[in-house]
């Protein structure tokens, strides 16, 4: 598969655009996002490319959190509206980056029983008992997906739903970045969802109904398919990585942004 841009989900998020004023983070964020901002269909190379700009975002979020000025801001109580509005997406985010991080685990989990089933192939039920297990996974997965989707909705509409006012210029500067990286990592999310999703919604076009009939084929037709799973199983494995390194930066953006509230003169 040829590589394509670093980073290529679309998200509905008009460009930023900040004063050549700004503190060089804030215009660095600005560059960043907006390279991000080209469309393409999910795939789990676009998808792991994805993540890793948005761990750069998160790494140039960080220090802008730790800048004095922003210390100083988001302390001050007349902030406290906004700062509330940047805890509680902080604390979202942590929460279904984690939900859709185990929903990922539990595939790659389900990918290497049947692996495992494929390699022993003595004639025991261990095939069609792995794939009864990804089957009812399956049903699971879906539900969840669909609950995980209406979350990020939910917060994509209170974001857009908010208007800044009232706020200084360097304070306006922090919420928008942070809204905007916020509906950066929303529209990932998103996407992994849609792509995790797809063996269900249109199983007769999956990768995964093609198991339940490898279990008489010839032994050629079996490491041919063990071949192909080995493949899927890197390549999710690729977005449980990504997955797994996002979660552990949110905590540690959560984590800035309570010491920069608490920040005292």
């Amino acid at each position: 598969m040829a590589t394509s841009s670093r980073s290529n989900i679309s998200y509905h998020i008009r460009s930023l655009s900040f004063p050549s004023t700004s503190h060089p983070i804030t215009l660095r964020v600005e560059a960043e996002l907006n390279k991000i901002k080209t469309s393409a269909t999910p795939t789990a190379e676009t998808i792991s490319n994805c993540l890793s700009s948005l761990e750069d975002l998160y790494k140039s979020v960080d220090e802008l959190l730790n800048l004095p000025q922003t210390q100083q801001a988001l302390s001050h109580h007349q902030h406290e509206k906004w700062v509330n509005e940047l805890l509680d997406g902080s604390m979202r985010l942590l929460d279904i980056c984690g939900s859709i991080r185990d929903l990922v685990s539990q595939i790659v989990e389900n990918v290497r029983d049947i692996q495992s089933a494929l390699r022993r192939r003595k004639g025991d039920s261990s095939m069609e008992s792995s794939i009864s297990k990804y089957t009812s996974f399956q049903k699971k997965m879906k539900k969840d997906a669909k609950r995980l989707s209406a979350s990020l909705k939910q917060m994509e509409n209170k974001i857009a739903g908010s208007a800044l006012l009232d706020v200084d210029h360097h304070m306006s500067a922090v919420i928008r970045v942070l809204r905007e990286v916020s509906a950066v990592g929303n529209s990932i999310f998103q996407s992994i969802l849609l792509f995790i999703s797809v063996p269900v919604s249109r199983p007769k076009r999956s990768k995964w109904s093609l198991l339940s009939k490898m279990i008489n084929k010839d032994e050629v037709g079996c490491e041919n398919q063990l071949g192909h799973i080995q493949g899927l199983e890197g390549s999710i494995e690729g977005i449980e990585n990504g997955l797994e390194r996002m979660f552990r930066k949110f905590v540690r953006t959560r984590a800035s942004l309570l010491n920069s509230i608490s920040y005292s003169q």
